[in-house]
């Protein structure tokens, strides 16, 4: 009874120890430990074109750049995308890169497919800036960008995007220097991008 005893105890105590080995070293409980890396600037997201390839954002490290939520039908629509293949034309050489993002948020304005938005633009306006995958900007299912975007302290702003074609400004290091309204025309910009870029009158 006693060998039965010591027995018990010894497959208990052996149990227990591969059981604390197991909880303590198994790898999901050692990453689980690691601190998540905040982002610390637009260089660290990849987002997907109209593709669906990936896009690392660190490929625009050194320019300069305007990221924009665009839509197809809005009333806003034409005046945007003109007054951007103005700026994009005018700077692009210079360090500007306008980066686009479809949305069908707002009044579901932007409702075809990533092939449909591109020609749509590419034909309609012969825009030569980058359309991307279209995502959402508000909300559970935001791009990680555009929850990025929003973090910064911008007071009257709140933190949602009020509709299509709010439009964010980046310096040549990644970080966001300025947000604008959805009714501000992208021609306004110019002086703010001017001196990002460096170009002097």
């Amino acid at each position: 009874m006693l060998h039965h005893s010591l027995l018990s105890q010894t497959v208990a105590v052996t149990v227990l120890l591969f059981s604390f080995v197991l909880f303590f070293f198994r790898p999901d409980s050692r990453m689980a430990s690691e601190p998540t890396k905040e982002p610390q600037s637009i260089y660290d997201f990849t987002v997907k074109d109209a593709k669906g390839n990936d896009v690392d954002l660190s490929t625009y490290k050194g320019k300069v750049l305007l990221i924009v939520n665009v839509a197809s039908k809005c009333g806003m629509t034409n005046s945007n995308y003109i007054e951007l293949n103005q700026l994009y034309e005018k700077y692009k050489d210079q360090g500007l890169e306008i980066l686009a993002f479809p949305c069908n948020q707002f009044g579901e304005e932007e409702p075809g497919s990533n092939d449909q938005i591109t020609e749509f633009v590419c034909t309609r306006f012969k825009s030569e800036f980058p359309i991307f995958d279209k995502i959402e900007v508000n909300g559970e299912n935001a791009a990680p960008v555009y929850k990025f975007l929003k973090l910064g302290k911008w007071g009257f702003f709140r933190d949602d995007i009020q509709w299509n074609f709010a439009k964010f400004l980046v310096n040549k290091d990644g970080q966001i220097v300025d947000r604008y309204y959805p009714t501000t025309s992208p021609l306004s910009l110019e002086l703010d991008i001017k001196k990002l870029l460096g170009v002097k009158e």
